[in-house]
């Protein structure tokens, strides 16, 4: 395990538009805002594609899964970690059959509206780093 304690010190509301991508606005966004460490408060809206990917074997090295479905999906929720400039969002979207997670990828279209929120963190060292068995854990320099 390791932890690291930040502070919010401000926060970045997105409005993505119809027709715009979630996770490459939000890559958008932080670039633009120099944002280096952050947390997605909240996130909700619709989808008309929605890409996703999860694991699917309990070994390791972990094997996964890709799924691209075609909307509309209500966008349940959006969570994740910036670590060092790069976002680790997952998502749970849901249609009339059922609600799917997993983890965020390029090609998520929203369908009406997306909106999010992201906490900026104090500068602190914060970054993911590979490990022997090949799994990107956060870690923080103390």
């Amino acid at each position: 395990m390791d932890y690291g304690r930040l502070k919010i010190e401000d926060v970045v509301v997105i409005s993505i538009f119809p027709g715009e991508y979630v996770l490459e606005t939000v890559e958008e966004v932080i670039q633009k805002e120099k944002i280096k460490n952050g947390v997605v408060l909240t996130g909700f809206g619709t989808l008309s594609e929605v890409h996703l990917h999860w694991v699917t074997t309990t070994g390791l090295p972990p094997v996964e899964h890709f799924e691209k479905y075609e909307g509309p999906f209500e966008l349940l929720s959006l969570h994740g970690v910036i670590a060092n400039g790069e976002p680790h969002i997952h998502a749970v979207v849901s249609d009339v059959k059922g609600a799917y997670g997993g983890h965020l990828e390029h090609g998520n279209k929203v369908l009406y509206l997306c909106e999010m929120a992201i906490g900026v963190l104090s500068e602190a060292p914060m970054k993911r780093e590979i490990t022997k068995e090949g799994l990107k854990q956060l870690r923080f320099g103390k």
